[in-house]
């Protein structure tokens, strides 16, 4: 036997609804075995983008059934990311195939970061859940595991703009370390003293820098050239109103 309940979503939850479908109470019909989880999932949004669910004004579970002609409402994380964090010992975090870009400038900005194009979703999922990371995607449906104990949609398709996203969300502006990250392989990186490293370095680089960093896994190094003056652009744009931000 089929039930009615009506739902209503809130604030970024609407990005997974159809245009028609944002800011209106949606009925939505469901047989009995199927939990709050399943109904809001059914409907699109994946449960680690919700915060909170009430029906008819009390505060329900996500494994909650509910009753027929409920009346739902379901709210976002917007200003809740401490909350969100909660059990997530770090801002760590493992990225679809889709986010090498993306996953390269968070190695650079010091933050650990999960990537392989190899990864698979029962890998990524399996990743998250086992290093409690947070998975970002631009996969809907992935975020849709049970497993994966914090996530994140990406709604824009250019790293600038993602990045934005991301450092919004979880307010990474306060735990940015760069080069203490490789870009290639998401090793320590640590300073090196030049003579060291010298044989390693194209002859314009021995000649006109002195500062050098080397990571301990793959022994790439690293000097503050022009992929880190994007990068400290690509910040400053994010962060407009701190100016000049110097990331050294």
């Amino acid at each position: 036997m089929s039930h009615t309940a009506h739902f209503r979503f809130h604030g970024s939850l609407n990005d997974f609804l159809r245009p028609r479908q944002r800011h209106i109470a949606l009925g939505y019909t469901f047989a009995e075995h199927q939990t709050v989880k399943d109904m809001i999932e059914a409907m699109g949004v994946p449960h680690v983008e919700v915060r909170e669910v009430m029906a008819n004004g009390e505060k329900v579970d996500f494994d909650q059934r509910l009753q027929p002609e409920d009346q739902v409402e379901v709210y976002p994380y917007e200003n809740g990311e401490e909350e969100l964090l909660t059990g997530i010992a770090e801002r760590r975090f493992v990225l679809d195939v889709h986010l090498g870009t993306l996953a390269r400038s968070l190695r650079m900005l010091g933050f650990d970061t999960v990537y392989d194009q190899h990864l698979h979703d029962p890998e990524l999922t399996q990743i998250a859940s086992k290093e409690q990371r947070i998975l970002l995607t631009r996969d809907v449906n992935l975020l849709k595991h049970k497993a994966i104990p914090a996530g994140y949609w990406l709604r824009s398709q250019h790293t600038a703009e993602q990045l934005r996203e991301v450092f919004t969300r979880y307010k990474l502006a306060d735990y940015i370390r760069p080069f203490t990250r490789c870009m290639v392989c998401n090793g320590q990186i640590v300073p090196v003293e030049k003579q060291e490293v010298v044989e390693q370095l194209p002859p314009n680089t021995q000649l006109y820098f002195n500062e050098f960093y080397q990571c301990r896994q793959c022994k790439r190094v690293y000097w503050k050239g022009s992929h880190y003056e994007r990068m400290q652009e690509t910040v400053c744009r994010i962060f407009p109103t701190n100016g000049n931000m110097d990331l050294s």
